[in-house]
């Protein structure tokens, strides 16, 4: 091993699929007073880790951001949009010492919120009016709407996902197996988007950075052999069903694969129940740490711009977290609190370590991983579009048929609709 820096490497070592892994620290070149860390302000358990991290690698925190940082940087994360000039004059005039713990609450009541979070999920569930007819993408989009204006639990609302059946009108979550019709793209979308990780590579081979085989890919692709479709009156209207029968079969051996999940025991491949229940309760279950993970890693990412697996859909073995002790605090509060992903947000903005000034200090200038300093970042392209259209009192028109929007022409939205706000990403 050779080392070219400071900061925090993994070192792997593979041989077929066996991985072991060796963690690499290398201290900045600073020499700070051990009381910085010690006398640092800690707001929640989020902090903790996160200083301890920064002590171990002689990294400074920065101090606290401004209250004008905090308003705009908390509305941009949160909601998407910036505040108003009314709502920053009232919050910088507030000398209430509570009052960014006000703010936090009254961003989690505004329709604003649901547009973000709506808009978020249904990019990582592939909402798309190019491969559903207008109303079941309606009814996919107003399903997603619904879990996350109603705060349903992160395990409720994937079990929904997996195991949907019926009209696709009538239940939009039933769209994921539209959007989706091979058993193999069900299950490397399901992994992804729940578990963080990316199967694919094992549809060939055994994947060459991960534990997976082909075994195992063709074993969660099984789980979803018998998704059935068949139309129904109405337009965009279909029912999904699960057949009695039908198996995926291993282009290695030429025999069907036993259904199973990764890391989980088999099923049965001769019963005819549903394979999904069995393979949702696994999914979602505490002790399926992936699952957990992922979610944790997908929030602290929204809101603190670098993920600590990152990517984000780069959850595996050989991709470890660059503070693997705050992710477990954090999976850990997130399965106590049976999934409540506002709890889990409400906390990370109440850290210290969301607080911190983006200034950097002379010894945290070349941390770029471990949060001793809060991240500039780009906009979203979609809240950067509404900013722009929220300051200058100018909407932005969007039409629903993209082929024809540049002519004028095509079904269009309500004028004064934000990006965020549209069903199709």
């Amino acid at each position: 091993v050779s080392i070219v820096g400071s900061g925090s490497g993994a070192i792997t070592a593979w041989y077929l699929s066996r991985i072991a892994i060796a963690r690499v620290t290398v201290p900045f070149p600073n020499k700070p007073n051990p009381e910085i860390f010690t006398r640092a302000p800690r707001r929640n358990f989020i902090d903790g880790p996160v200083l301890d991290k920064l002590k171990e690698l002689n990294l400074p925190p920065s101090g606290q951001c401004t209250d004008a940082e905090f308003i705009r940087r908390v509305f941009i994360d949160t909601l998407g949009i910036l505040p108003t000039a009314q709502e920053a004059r009232a919050f910088l005039a507030d000398k209430r010492p509570d009052k960014r713990d006000r703010l936090i609450e009254s961003l989690f009541k505004r329709p604003e919120f649901v547009d973000y979070w709506t808009y978020l999920w249904s990019d990582l569930l592939l909402v798309s009016s190019k491969k559903l007819k207008k109303p079941a993408m309606w009814a996919y989009y107003d399903w997603i709407r619904a879990q996350v204006a109603s705060n349903t639990p992160w395990d409720k609302f994937a079990h929904q996902i997996v195991t949907a059946t019926g009209s696709t009108l009538d239940n939009g979550a039933a769209n994921f197996f539209v959007l989706h019709d091979d058993p193999k793209k069900v299950a490397e979308t399901t992994s992804l988007a729940f578990l963080g990780m990316s199967i694919q590579c094992a549809q060939c081979h055994n994947h060459p950075m991960e534990k997976w085989t082909n075994d195992d890919y063709y074993g969660m692709a099984s789980l979803f052999a018998r998704v059935r479709r068949k139309e129904a009156p109405g337009e965009g209207n279909e029912i999904v069903f699960n057949a009695r029968g039908g198996d995926i079969v291993q282009p290695r051996t030429g025999k069907a694969q036993a259904p199973r999940p990764l890391d989980g025991a088999a099923i049965d491949a001769h019963s005819t129940t549903n394979r999904r229940e069995p393979f949702a309760q696994w999914l979602t279950t505490p002790d399926n740490k992936w699952f957990t993970r992922a979610i944790v890693n997908r929030i602290w990412t929204n809101f603190m711009g670098v993920g600590l697996v990152e990517s984000v859909d780069d959850m595996r073995i050989t991709n470890p977290a660059s503070n693997d002790a705050l992710l477990e605090a954090m999976s850990g509060y997130l399965t106590r609190n049976q999934y409540n992903l506002r709890a889990l947000m409400r906390t990370i903005l109440q850290s210290e370590t969301y607080q911190r000034s983006s200034v950097p200090l002379p010894g945290n200038m070349g941390d770029r991983r471990f949060y001793s300093r809060y991240y500039p970042r780009r906009l979203m392209g979609e809240v950067l579009l509404d900013a722009l259209s929220q300051v200058t009192d100018v909407p932005t028109e969007f039409r629903l048929d993209l082929r024809n929007a540049n002519r004028g022409l095509g079904e269009a939205y309500p004028l004064g609709w934000r990006a965020l706000q549209l069903p199709d990403v």
